[in-house]
């Protein structure tokens, strides 16, 4: 039987071309070995491997695209690892940074921790919430979404998590309005890609497109700017994460809905204009 080495190298000498990184292939390592993190596989190198048939199937996989997190069914976002489908998007790196900026935006407005309401608008396999509700556990989170198929993930992952998250299904703030919630704090990382040009092979064929392009005539940004004084006793913060394109379109929103308020635009850690944060008095 070959070595874990040896099949990583393998791997890596018919996939590095074509796009196969050595952190996804230490991650399925980890999940057929049994091993509690990556570290392990460095450390178990010289190990006859135990799963040689499925690494070698799921390499293929990687070599036609997919996702390993896909391949996997889970996703690792903020310590927590999540059930992800073809229903839903994959928690990446940037909804991270949006979450660490609500945890340091949130406390120059309020006592964080008080009773907030949180809403999670199109929360996919409910990272966000789940994010929110893990670090302030006073705050009394929810999450809604168009896609009952999305929902059914998220409500596994908050099973999981063992987490008193609310979930509604609904488009945009449909739910809470329907439910007669107030709101302290909207979150949201609606579609917002502008073209399939613009996505990833790997994105574009394997995550729904429901929830990745941005629509012009139909988009929850502006769902949730028309609506949000619905939801809105006292002070509101809204958090959307976006494209870098939409700024424009979204400055026209703030002017043509908003009153009495503070935005701010933040990039990302790659240096992309990619979060927009609005204070509500």
């Amino acid at each position: 039987m070959p070595t874990i080495g040896e099949e990583i190298s393998r791997a890596l000498s018919i996939g590095k071309a074509r796009g196969v990184l050595a952190v996804d292939l230490r991650l399925l390592i980890r999940a057929n070995e049994g091993f509690k993190d990556q570290m392990d596989v460095f450390l178990h190198r010289e190990d006859e491997m135990k799963e040689v048939a499925l690494f070698r199937a799921q390499v293929e996989r990687l070599l036609a695209g997919e996702p390993v997190e896909l391949i996997l069914g889970e996703a690792g976002f903020l310590g927590h690892r999540l059930k992800v489908t073809r229903d839903t998007l994959i928690p990446r790196g940037e909804t991270e940074e949006l979450v660490a900026h609500i945890s340091q935006i949130v406390p120059l407005r309020w006592d964080a921790r008080n009773f907030l309401v949180c809403c999670d608008i199109g929360t996919g396999t409910g990272a966000i919430a789940i994010a929110l509700k893990s670090q302030f556990p006073n705050w009394i989170v929810s999450g809604t979404d168009i896609s009952n198929p999305a929902l059914e993930v998220a409500r596994e992952n908050i099973e999981r998590e063992g987490l008193p998250i609310r979930l509604f299904h609904g488009d945009a703030l449909e739910p809470l309005i329907r439910e007669n919630m107030v709101a302290d704090i909207i979150v949201s990382n609606p579609p917002y890609v502008l073209s399939p040009e613009e996505a990833q092979p790997s994105v574009r064929d394997y995550e729904p497109s429901s929830a990745l392009y941005f629509d012009p005539e139909d988009n929850l940004y502006e769902k949730v700017m028309r609506d949000v004084r619905k939801v809105k006793k006292g002070p509101l913060l809204l958090a959307f994460e976006i494209d870098p394109g939409l700024k424009d379109y979204l400055d026209g929103l703030m002017s043509r809905y908003m009153s009495d308020y503070e935005s701010t635009y933040r990039e990302d850690l790659n240096g992309f204009l990619r979060f927009l944060f609005i204070y509500m008095r």
